[in-house]
């Protein structure tokens, strides 16, 4: 009786590791696309890189403008967890204030940057622009 149990105990923790891996997946695999999901990549592609702090309310703004096209961005965090330091990263890159931009041209922009200031910059277009966006 007692190997009866442990099998079934072994099964039971078998199906929750298997439930709750596919509940992980699932939330972290949506294909949630953007009204700006093309910019975003284009962003990405043209070489520039944001770079931001997770405690930075202008970061916040920044990422705001792209909506579900935030997690497409060239996003690079800077802060360690604890708030107070800043990540080699960001330090190699002479990162001194968020939001700064770097692009490909290694010019460097800091604070909030609309998205027509990011197309022109960039070069790229931004198919969905609405007013509300600039």
């Amino acid at each position: 009786m007692k190997k009866k149990n442990k099998k079934i105990i072994v099964i039971v923790i078998g199906i929750v590791f298997v439930i709750a891996g596919l509940l992980l997946w699932q939330s972290t695999n949506t294909n949630t696309s953007g009204e700006f999901d093309s910019f975003a990549e284009c962003i990405d592609n043209s070489g520039a890189t944001f770079y931001g702090a997770f405690w930075c309310p202008h970061c916040k703004d920044q990422k705001q403008l792209f909506g579900d096209s935030e997690r497409l961005l060239p996003y690079v965090e800077c802060s360690a967890p604890d708030r107070k330091s800043q990540l080699q990263i960001c330090r190699d890159a002479g990162i001194e204030g968020y939001p700064t931009w770097i692009f490909a041209d290694k010019t460097r922009k800091t604070g909030v940057l609309s998205l027509q200031k990011l197309s022109e910059i960039t070069g790229c277009s931004i198919d969905s622009f609405s007013e509300s966006a600039q």
